[in-house]
């Protein structure tokens, strides 16, 4: 029996975009039939969900550092290059219903490429990680979504593209950067974030942010794969795939 989701993680409303000009959507809220289908399953036995989402980007740029001070609530002062992939699983509940994302922190080493490409496959978000005080790290950004979307299928992975290390910009070049940031998160339709893991500036909005568009990304695609638009057909969601079960007839 797993134990009860923190309170600190239970997402009843649809988070604020960071910038309404790099944003996946601009809505206020979750869809009418996620919330739908959220509320009817309330009486409902749920299984837990897990999405598995790859943190992908140079070496040295902060990934491991976004993911622990989310994760953990700490900043690494010292860093430590990530040896091939490490993962961190973070549990929320979102509109009732128990939901996990499996964080994939991979390294950003020439040597280790290889190894951490293999753990590509099979996400349901892709995070491109740059630093915001090195411009080169945001050129080499749109080779690592390449490289990690050569293992999943494009209609079905969300991107989000993150500048880290908001803390060591000064205003100018701050200005500057985000502008070439969010021009390429529009070409690539990425949602753009500004974050600092030192200070914890945007980490738990951001990964609120993913955790929510995720769950209804996930949710809204098995709803149209499966036909239903009635609330009356449960949604079960178990291992990153939904399950539709009839309410009135009882059955899978």
């Amino acid at each position: 029996m797993l134990p009860p989701v923190k309170k600190d993680r239970i997402i009843t409303q649809l988070p604020k975009c960071f910038s309404p000009n790099a944003a996946l959507h601009t809505k206020d809220g979750f869809h009418p039939q996620v919330k739908a289908i959220c509320q009817a399953q309330k009486t409902s036995a749920v299984s837990f969900n897990i999405a598995k989402v790859i943190v992908v980007g140079d070496v040295a740029v902060g990934k491991t550092c976004l993911i622990s001070r989310f994760c953990k609530g700490a900043f690494e002062r010292n860093y430590k290059a990530t040896i091939g992939v490490d993962f961190e699983m973070e549990r929320f509940e979102v509109l009732g219903v128990p939901f996990s994302l499996q964080l994939w922190d991979t390294a950003g080493q020439e040597r280790f490429k290889c190894i951490a490409s293999t753990y590509y496959r099979g996400a349901q978000a892709i995070i491109v990680v740059f630093d915001l005080s090195s411009s080169g790290s945001l050129a080499h950004a749109r080779q690592w979504l390449e490289d990690a979307m050569k293992e999943n299928d494009p209609s079905s992975v969300l991107l989000f593209l993150v500048g880290t290390k908001k803390d060591l910009s000064a205003p100018d070049e701050l200005s500057q950067i985000e502008r070439e940031a969010m021009q390429l998160s529009e070409e690539i339709k990425a949602e753009y974030w500004a974050v600092s893991a030192k200070s914890g500036d945007g980490i738990r909005d951001f990964f609120f942010r993913v955790a929510s568009l995720t769950f209804e990304a996930i949710v809204l695609s098995e709803l149209e794969k499966n036909g239903s638009r009635n609330v009356g057909d449960i949604i079960r969601i178990t291992d990153g795939k939904t399950h539709r079960r009839n309410k009135n007839r009882n059955c899978c």
